[in-house]
């Protein structure tokens, strides 16, 4: 299986990156891990240092002004050590075998996306499922969330994939360097996924929705 970089920016995620990193870790594949502190104030600088992990990769910004997202993730990007990059969220959670169903789809001018699993405090939309499997980290399971995944999901569209965009998403860390990755202008962040997207249709890339691939999101 090919290698992925997970790039993770946080800052004051903490209880969900005890949550997001485990479940990356559980992947089939050998991945690495990129987590970029945004000076947090929440213990995540001390809960890093301690974990004991090669394939782990972290980034600290001791502030105290934070970078924000924008720079976060093309910092990430750029120092990720794989072809191979993904634009993770901290609250996010991956089913077990995420990594297999994104790249079976993955190419050179190809972004492929995960399909969002969220509670229903957020609003429907086509492109994702809502389920109850916890808004809040206290009341999340894993083995309760993997039970749901293979035992009651149920594909949406007719096909297994259909033309989207939407975090997290997976491409070659060259093709997202060659359209200069996020706008500055958009810094710390407000709108800069969808710029970001509007660009990867501009270049020719081809979008592609994986309902294979799920992630829990807070």
């Amino acid at each position: 299986m090919r290698a992925i970089t997970f790039v993770i920016p946080a800052r004051n995620n903490l209880e969900f990156l005890k949550i997001c990193y485990p479940s990356l870790k559980r992947l089939e594949g050998c991945h690495h891990i990129l987590i970029l502190d945004d000076a947090s104030s929440d213990g995540t600088s001390e809960w890093l240092d301690s974990l004991d992990d090669s394939d782990l990769h972290c980034y600290k910004n001791s502030g105290p002004e934070r970078v924000g997202i924008v720079g976060m993730f093309d910092k990430g990007i750029k120092m990720a050590p794989t072809e191979i990059i993904m634009a993770f969220h901290a609250d996010m959670v991956a089913a077990p075998d995420l990594d297999y169903q994104i790249l079976k789809h993955l190419d050179r001018g190809k972004v492929v996306c995960a399909t969002r699993l969220e509670p229903p405090i957020h609003p429907d939309h086509p492109s994702k499922v809502l389920v109850d499997l916890g808004s809040e980290v206290k009341d999340f399971d894993y083995d309760k969330f993997v039970d749901w995944c293979e035992n009651d999901y149920q594909k949406k569209p007719d096909s297994e994939t259909t033309n989207g965009m939407f975090a997290p998403w997976c491409m070659y860390k060259e093709d997202f360097l060659s359209i200069g990755g996020h706008d500055e202008l958009f810094a710390p962040q407000s709108r800069e996924d969808s710029d970001l997207f509007y660009r990867f249709v501009i270049n020719g890339y081809e979008l592609i929705q994986t309902w294979g691939g799920l992630v829990y999101h807070f």
